[in-house]
């Protein structure tokens, strides 16, 4: 199998970690008696960046209990309960202290596609399946329960190297984020990043 992605893949600034998690296999491994690996590539991110974004969890400096995870090392999941029927899923950037985080906003389904199609009964064709953030989490099974996840050691969730290389700037696509219109003039901030014509990048576009 593929290895994980490393502590000091993590250790990067937001926009950086975003550009480079593009194309890296984000896995989801079920609990027995599944014991199933569900897995896409990533194809969609945006980054959040911390005390000074008005768009992040963390601006101003806030810390609570449900933004706790995006306080601690590169490298773990911050998984957050939305508008009271969505789970989204952001991998935490840089070093502890430092509260900035890469939301994942879209995958490409590899492996456990029909499992997917269970989770998610609407989706007609697979690229419903991991087209936004929300829908990637009920494909997969992120919920709540996986927020604050060690990427590096965790059994059930993880990101596989698929690439060893980042994506070259020319299959990149870069755009201000989605459903952020609160934050201001941070709304415009080109902080959005998906890999240009991927068929699986949500149609927020």
């Amino acid at each position: 199998m593929p290895p994980r992605l490393t502590r000091s893949f993590y250790r990067r600034k937001p926009v950086q970690l975003a550009r480079a998690l593009l194309g890296q296999r984000l896995v989801r491994v079920l609990s027995p008696p599944h014991g199933q690996r569900l897995a896409g590539l990533i194809v969609e991110v945006e980054a959040y960046l911390g005390e000074q974004d008005m768009a992040a969890h963390t601006f101003g400096g806030r810390r609570t209990p449900r933004n706790e995870s995006m306080w601690r090392d590169g490298g773990h999941a911050y998984v957050y309960f939305t508008y009271g029927m969505h789970h989204c899923m952001n991998v935490v950037a840089s070093v502890a202290g430092d509260p900035v985080a890469v939301l994942i906003r879209a995958l490409e389904p590899t492996e456990g596609i029909d499992m997917m199609y269970t989770r998610r009964p609407p989706a007609r064709r697979d690229t419903d399946l991991c087209s936004g953030p929300a829908k990637l989490c009920q494909a997969l099974g992120i919920e709540r329960e996986l927020d604050g996840q060690d990427l590096t050691h965790s059994g059930p969730l993880f990101i596989e190297q698929a690439r060893k290389t980042a994506a070259p700037v020319s299959r990149i696509t870069v755009g201000p984020r989605v459903g952020v219109n609160y934050a201001q003039e941070w709304a415009n901030e080109p902080l959005r990043f998906y890999l240009t014509d991927n068929p699986h990048v949500s149609k927020a576009r």
